[in-house]
């Protein structure tokens, strides 16, 4: 069982379905509305606490009704809350988020505390990342907080994986220090200047980014599965799985979460994708988002189907 440092977001998702998604100016009706536990950091903690990981999460949240549920879903969740930080003035983080009737969905995030997470906060999770077995980031808090993540993964020689999600600019000196990179199609092409639409041009995209450092590059492609590379190999296609979705919001975190998991529990490479893959499966079988993230009993049982 691995020991799973997560320092990232956590917002409260705000969720509607409608027909279809609006286009600008439009107002379209939908329902019913749903609250729940999300942002990036909480549904990944949330993926690989479910899939069997000793989790801690490190975040910040408000002083409010938002930030109160937060609390109760991590002491249900079991991660080591050690280091949530509650932000006095600042209020809980949220995302608007509307899901069309084929699980296609439209996100707006307001960050809120975890916006302001800073190089501190992370530092006073120093002993937790020293005892970690992987770091996972994503880019919805502060470049000063994920630097210095990066900085003390690298001081104790802990693996650190980068979900490049939401995209932004960020310093490239990052990605050489970066064991594990999960881009999706959009997310590598913004990194990597290459449009990526086929196995070709995944492929480019991987050299780069091996060419910047980056030791493993995980292209998440959707349905069509997980483009694999390893520096000084060829990249490979493992195949997605079929599954009728009901919304793919969270199924990246869900991918993200259980490769963790996977990889820091003994599994192959390849394993650790297949174990992700699956979780991200069934992840947009269900609605929400951290409330969507599988079991590991329902995990092994979907791949022992397969």
């Amino acid at each position: 069982m691995g020991n799973v440092i997560v320092i990232g977001s956590y917002v409260v998702d705000l969720m509607s379905r409608a027909p279809r998604l609006p286009k600008p100016g439009e107002t379209v009706l939908g329902g019913p509305f749903q609250i729940g536990p999300g942002g990036k950091g909480g549904n990944q903690a949330t993926a690989a606490a479910r899939s069997g990981s000793n989790v801690t999460f490190v975040t910040k949240i408000g002083r409010d009704l938002f930030g109160q549920d937060a609390v109760e879903h991590f002491k249900k969740e079991q991660f080591n809350t050690h280091f949530v930080q509650i932000a006095d003035e600042e209020a809980t983080g949220a995302a608007l988020i509307a899901v069309d009737i084929n699980g296609e969905n439209q996100i707006v995030i307001a960050p809120g505390a975890c916006g302001t997470m800073t190089k501190q906060n992370v530092l006073e999770a120093d002993a937790a990342i020293k005892e970690g077995d992987i770091v996972v980031l994503q880019l919805e808090i502060s470049m000063g907080a994920v630097e210095a993540a990066v900085e003390r993964a690298v001081l104790h020689n802990v693996p650190v994986l980068l979900n490049p999600a939401p995209y932004q600019a960020f310093p490239r000196e990052i990605l050489k220090h970066v064991t594990y990179a999960t881009p999706n199609e959009t997310e590598a092409s913004n990194l990597t200047g290459v449009e990526v639409k086929n196995e070709a041009s995944a492929q480019k995209a991987a050299d780069i980014l091996h060419q910047l450092g980056v030791k493993t590059v995980m292209i998440t492609l959707g349905h069509k599965g997980v483009f694999l590379s390893e520096r000084a190999f060829s990249g490979r296609v493992l195949p997605g799985f079929n599954v009728e979705a009901v919304d793919t919001t969270g199924a990246g975190d869900a991918f993200n979460g259980g490769f963790a998991h996977a990889i820091t529990s003994g599994q192959s490479l390849e394993e650790a994708v297949r174990f992700g893959q699956a979780a991200a499966a069934l992840s947009v079988t269900k609605n929400g988002t951290a409330d969507s993230m599988p079991y590991a009993g329902e995990i092994m049982a979907f791949l022992s189907e397969r």
